[in-house]
């Protein structure tokens, strides 16, 4: 790996670390030197991610969190100080959906997804920031979005709109704490395979929706590993801020 994307003796958060993308960014975060606390409502499998990242060689800690609580926000930030030292990278990947008409939606469903895709990223990153900034401390943002924030696609409203705030809210964060030197990005990945869709793709349905995507395939977890190392490293990322980079395969331009 090039020196300019080692992270050693830095200290990163990512949220929904307990699986899927969040469990990835945490390995690739841990594999570049970073010392990573993982953050999620499920603390079991943290405690296994955890053990493992420590048997390649990296540094991991679980903290159990759920980031539409925002005294749990606090206090999680407050541990992973206290025991990793001050947080350089923070990495804002918690999501959730529903599919169905947006006509069928219930107040329950877009509650439950702003609450965990918008409102937590919004109070974790200020959390970390004003902590990062009385430090005087250079830090990065990366907020995980989706293509889905740069089109519009059906079945999916509330959460396009739950990702779309947080596109606008790395761009307002960009602005504002620039002169902490505090860098905020966004990623908007595409279709990814993951554990919890991957069943998905071989069914008749998955392969419709493979076949209408501009280069007919989806991406795996890895393909997400270039970007997010570049935002996360201060020297390689030294020009981006507010930037919304969309890693999707074209889907966004379709």
């Amino acid at each position: 790996m090039q020196a300019a994307y080692r992270l050693d003796g830095t200290t990163a958060i990512v949220t929904g670390a307990s699986s899927g993308l969040g469990e990835r960014f945490a390995r690739v975060l841990a594999g570049a030197g970073a010392k990573v606390a993982m953050l999620a409502r499920r603390a079991d499998r943290l405690e296994k991610l955890a053990s493992e990242i420590g048997d390649q060689g990296g540094a991991a800690m679980p903290v159990a969190c759920d980031v539409t609580d925002v005294e749990a926000i606090r206090r999680a930030v407050e541990q992973v100080e206290q025991k990793l030292g001050p947080v350089d990278v923070l990495v804002n990947n918690s999501g959730v959906t529903v599919t169905k008409r947006a006509i069928d939606s219930t107040p329950e469903d877009f509650d439950r997804i702003l609450s965990t895709n918008l409102r937590g990223a919004f109070f974790m990153s200020i959390e970390v920031a004003k902590r990062m900034a009385a430090a005087k401390r250079k830090g990065r943002i990366v907020n995980v979005a989706s293509s889905i924030a740069l089109k519009q696609l059906a079945m999916v409203s509330i959460y396009g709109i739950s990702k779309a705030g947080l596109v606008q809210m790395t761009k307002a964060f960009a602005l504002e704490w620039a002169r902490y030197d505090i860098s905020v990005n966004a990623i908007c990945p595409g279709y990814i395979v993951t554990e919890l869709n991957e069943d998905y793709w071989q069914t008749e349905g998955g392969k419709k929706l493979v076949e209408k995507l501009p280069k007919r395939r989806v991406g795996e977890p890895a393909d997400l590993d270039g970007i997010l190392l570049l935002l996360a490293s201060e020297q390689a990322s030294r020009m981006f801020n507010g930037a919304v980079i969309a890693v999707d395969d074209g889907l966004a331009v379709t």
